[in-house]
């Protein structure tokens, strides 16, 4: 007897529709599975025939043929665990094949009959929403799947129950969750640009960079405040929207990364990986691809701290992503694309010990040393991070006595009016922040007068910077003149957006 089930899979980020039909007819008692699964689909034929028995249910003595189409893409992972049994039980007669028809199964199964969650469930519901078939899922996956899906979402938590609800012995009420409402649970933050003490040219700089979404180095002695300030940024950058918290949902739901009843990132990510990350973890890959550290910041923050201590392969790893706001993993199986837009927040001291540039502290490393430390970072690296500013010490009187600075919601309001401004200049462009403009589109929106043109060569002929450096110069006096609301580049600004520049040729070298 054979039997239809309808399930989804994953590619990439996105998902698409499964078929798993199930074949029984005599013969020597076993189950195979085919249409390229992996080890973890392959090994699905040992927990579904426990938890079969351990459910109360007779496991056929037949030969058993199950087959996953399409059957040119790889099937990975556990997902497909209850649309297998279902379907086993459906050729034996337990289940009616028309209760199967109309519906979309997925989950993981452990021996006893448990149904546990499966990663990916809001992509491969994304991919598959267009059937509009009432879908089974995990109880712990069904608030996920509800907010994306336009057709009902039962959540089961055992084989049994799942099965009694196909015979209709059972009613299980339809998962009820609504994207905004999930939205809006988790969209507070803990910490503010309010607690940090001083440093206003450094949230200065913080704010431009945002505003643009432009990358940038802080550069200071140990405990100046650069992790602190740099944690805060998220709490300074406009809102997600709905569509960009799905993009990142997504991506976060197929690393497993969700939190418990968590249906929605809702806040920007802010990814830290320490500084012995690998260069796949970084990027994403293995065998297996799965995404990395620059996927997961995906319209967020990804910040690298103590930037010289990672190793330089990791660090040049990060030029395409950069550049190209997604990353390409090909392997001999097939070609994977992950989204990659993030801004890049580093931070470093000067020098090995740290005090360099300290006004009270002697630094202890050679010339040699210092060299050593700060050539872990190539030029062409720097060129990418558009502002390079130096985070000085905070002394005692600044810490006692100055009263609390400006808080993140003030900051932002500016951030959010220059963000429109661009929204607005580039509607017509795949872009949406000055720091994505390419070379033509410099040419057309950043126009100097001859002041500014002037200002321009001076600092490019006595400083050596690089042709990409001149366009971020230009894209982040862009930026500074959409927060000032004034529609034309000045001096004024280009001088700005030159101090951000020379700084880090002061202190790099």
């Amino acid at each position: 007897m054979l039997s239809k089930v309808f399930s989804a899979g994953v590619s990439g980020i996105n998902g698409y529709l499964l078929e798993i039909e199930a074949d029984m007819a005599k013969g020597l008692p076993q189950i195979s599975i085919v249409g390229l699964p992996d080890t973890v689909v392959k090994e699905a034929k040992d927990r579904v025939r426990s938890a079969i028995k351990n459910s109360g249910f007779s496991f056929p003595v037949k030969r058993l043929t199950i087959n996953l189409a399409p059957a040119d893409t790889k099937k990975e992972g556990s997902a497909y665990d209850l649309p297998i049994a279902l379907g086993i039980l459906s050729a034996s007669g337990v289940i009616a094949q028309e209760g199967l028809n109309e519906l979309i199964t997925l989950g993981e199964l452990s021996l006893d009959g448990t149904i546990k969650p499966v990663t990916g469930i809001l992509s491969m519901i994304l991919g598959i929403r267009h059937m509009k078939k009432a879908i089974l899922v995990p109880e712990e996956n069904a608030k996920e799947a509800a907010v994306v899906s336009n057709a009902p979402v039962y959540p089961v938590s055992n084989l049994s129950q799942a099965v009694n609800f196909l015979n209709k012995e059972l009613d299980i009420p339809a998962q009820k969750a609504t994207a905004k409402a999930e939205f809006k649970k988790y969209s507070n933050y803990d910490v503010d640009m309010s607690d940090v003490k001083g440093q206003g040219f450094v949230k200065r700089a913080l704010e431009v960079a945002v505003a643009g979404n432009h990358n940038i180095l802080l550069i200071g002695p140990p405990g100046s405040g650069k992790t602190m300030l740099a944690r805060r940024i998220p709490t300074i950058i406009p809102s997600l929207s709905l569509e960009e918290a799905l993009e990142t949902t997504k991506l976060y739901s197929i690393s497993g990364l969700l939190a418990k009843n968590q249906a929605l990132v809702s806040r920007r990510p802010f990814r830290s990986p320490h500084h012995t990350t690998s260069d796949i973890a970084l990027v994403g890959g293995s065998s297996n691809p799965r995404p990395g550290e620059v996927s997961l910041a995906h319209h967020g923050v990804l910040f690298l701290d103590e930037l010289p201590e990672f190793n330089r392969n990791v660090l040049e790893s990060l030029r395409q992503p950069l550049e190209d706001g997604f990353v390409t993993i090909s392997r001999a199986a097939r070609t994977l694309t992950f989204p990659s837009r993030f801004m890049l927040v580093c931070a470093m001291n000067p020098c090995p010990c740290g005090f360099f540039t300290h006004p009270a502290k002697a630094c202890r490393c050679s010339p040699y040393r210092i060299e050593q430390y700060r050539s872990k970072i190539s030029g062409p690296l720097l060129d990418r991070i558009d502002i390079h500013i130096e985070v000085p010490p905070v002394d005692y009187k600044q810490l006692a006595n100055e009263p609390q600075g400006e808080c993140s919601a003030d900051i932002k309001n500016r951030v959010d009016r220059a963000r429109k401004v661009q929204y607005k200049r580039f509607k017509k462009s795949p872009i949406f922040a000055n720091a994505y403009m390419s070379h033509s589109q410099v040419k057309a929106q950043c126009k100097l007068d001859e002041p500014s043109k002037k200002l321009l060569k001076m600092a490019i002929d006595e400083l050596g910077l690089s042709a990409r450096a001149y366009d971020k110069i230009l894209k982040v006096s862009r930026t500074i003149a959409d927060l000032a609301r004034e529609e034309n580049i000045n001096s004024e600004h280009i001088a700005e957006a030159i101090q951000y520049r020379s700084l880090d040729r002061d202190i790099i070298g």
